[in-house]
């Protein structure tokens, strides 16, 4: 904790991206103590809600769900309960070699208000317009910069990093799924969403990524889906080009696509991926595709996933148990439908109630993180290395690699109802999507839109 980060320190930290709760800057400076690191900074809403100064963390109910998890119920800071949830909860479900809990270090209110007004002019405009940095904390979490490897920027060493966002891996089949919203069993909450999204205008154009071809496990599978991310990469999938962002979206947003398309792309990479022209983005996605399949870290992700087995139309009645309120899901659905589907998640023990809740919230963390993956070029095949490495056939190159899981953020309780909320609201556009004349007609154009098991 002797590191603080002061006014004068803030021009040495440039905007790399952000998520609904944190803010990322990467260190460009020379201080051997931050090179190859980046800090996350929380966010506070513009709206006038009240947020914690650092002091106020968990809510009772959460002291309750956490109470087992070491000491994170007793930290002071959400800082340290974020690092504590990474430390104590994520890492023993994916695994240490893939999961960095990063370390805290001082910074003044004069570094916070500076980095501020510093990126405002970067941030995603709809970004900015919904929250700010939290000035009123007194430290960030320090972590190892993922997109580069450790000191070889310094080195000279080319290095793209490729951030994919997979999002949920699976199709439910939990019993607690009301009939009417029976197609969630069939087509992937990523499908779903996505027609919300344009209808919103939060997307320009449907993906045709799949999920579920990028958790098969199979090569073919795992190909088809690196490429759908490539040809749509919306927030789900960006590439870093020695730590500079080069092709993707800043946070989402019809605007907050990518930097750069197509040719210019190949010439990015032209320093790093040998062939002709037109044909190194496509060695590029085979690169990707291939170090996905033989790292497997995916299979875990999905397991961790999979905990959610109650979906969150069960989970619910198990939240409102836990916040000791009546249940509002079941006041709306009526009391006949109540008794003979949700009675009983009702007349469980707390101590379950809280499991399908911690479950359903560790599952959600899983569902919304990112896998980051660094490539560089490995020159001298005999030489030692701490990395692992991949072969690239079409070019005849050999590529050290390393991956780590990024945004492993502990979910709010109180996000409970919202998660209820969200999920009927995509359910109930895409159903009367597939109930229009139109709805039918773009539901069968839409190649995979719909998996049928």
């Amino acid at each position: 904790m002797e590191l603080v980060l002061e006014e004068k320190d803030a021009s040495d930290w440039t905007y790399r991206g952000e998520g609904a709760a944190n803010l990322v800057l990467a260190y460009v400076g020379s201080s051997p103590a931050f090179v190859g690191k980046v800090i996350r900074l929380q966010k506070v809403p513009r709206n006038g809600a009240k947020y914690e100064n650092g002091h106020t963390v968990l809510s009772k109910h959460e002291h309750l769900l956490w109470k087992d998890t070491g000491t994170m119920i007793t930290s002071p800071t959400m800082e340290i309960t974020e690092q504590l949830f990474v430390q104590h909860v994520m890492i023993p479900l994916l695994g240490s070699d893939y999961v960095d809990a990063g370390k805290r270090v001082l910074v003044s209110r004069e570094f916070l208000e500076t980095v501020e007004r510093n990126v405002l002019c970067q941030r995603p405009s709809w970004r900015v317009n919904a929250a700010k940095i939290n000035t009123c904390i007194d430290s960030v979490l320090l972590m190892s910069d993922h997109s580069v490897f450790p000191y070889g920027t310094l080195n000279g060493e080319p290095c793209i990093s490729v951030e994919i966002k997979p999002k949920c891996g699976f199709l439910p089949s939990s019993r607690f799924i009301a009939e009417e919203n029976a197609i969630k069993k069939k087509a992937t909450r990523f499908k779903m969403h996505q027609v919300l999204k344009l209808h919103q205008h939060q997307i320009s154009q449907l993906s045709e990524y799949d999920p579920l071809d990028l958790f098969s496990g199979s090569r073919d599978g795992i190909h088809k889906a690196i490429k759908a991310l490539f040809s749509g990469p919306q927030n789900n999938l960006r590439v870093f080009l020695n730590g500079s962002l080069i092709y993707g979206g800043l946070g989402g947003g019809t605007n907050g696509t990518s930097f750069i398309k197509g040719e210019e792309f190949e010439d990015y990479i032209k320093c790093f991926i040998q062939g002709e022209d037109g044909l190194r983005t496509e060695s590029f996605v085979e690169l990707v595709a291939e170090t996905v399949f033989r790292l497997g870290v995916l299979d875990r992700l999905l397991e961790v996933q999979k905990l959610d087995n109650f979906d969150i139309e069960g989970a619910i009645h198990a939240y409102y148990n836990i916040v000791s309120q009546p249940c509002l899901v079941c006041k709306s659905f009526g009391e006949e439908k109540q008794l003979c589907r949700y009675s009983h998640l009702h007349s469980i023990p707390l101590d379950e109630s809280m499991k399908i809740v911690k479950n359903y919230l560790i599952a959600a963390t899983a569902k919304d993180c990112s896998l980051m993956i660094s490539f560089r070029p490995r020159e001298d095949r005999n030489s030692e290395s701490l990395y692992s490495s991949v072969y690239l056939e079409p070019t005849k190159q050999r590529f050290e690699f390393k991956a780590y899981f990024i945004d492993l953020d502990l979910k709010p309780l109180k996000k409970m109802e919202y998660y209820f909320e969200l999920d009927q609201k995509i359910v109930s556009y895409y159903n009367q999507m597939l109930k229009t004349e139109d709805g039918l007609v773009k539901a069968s154009s839409i190649e995979g839109y719909e998996t049928v098991y």
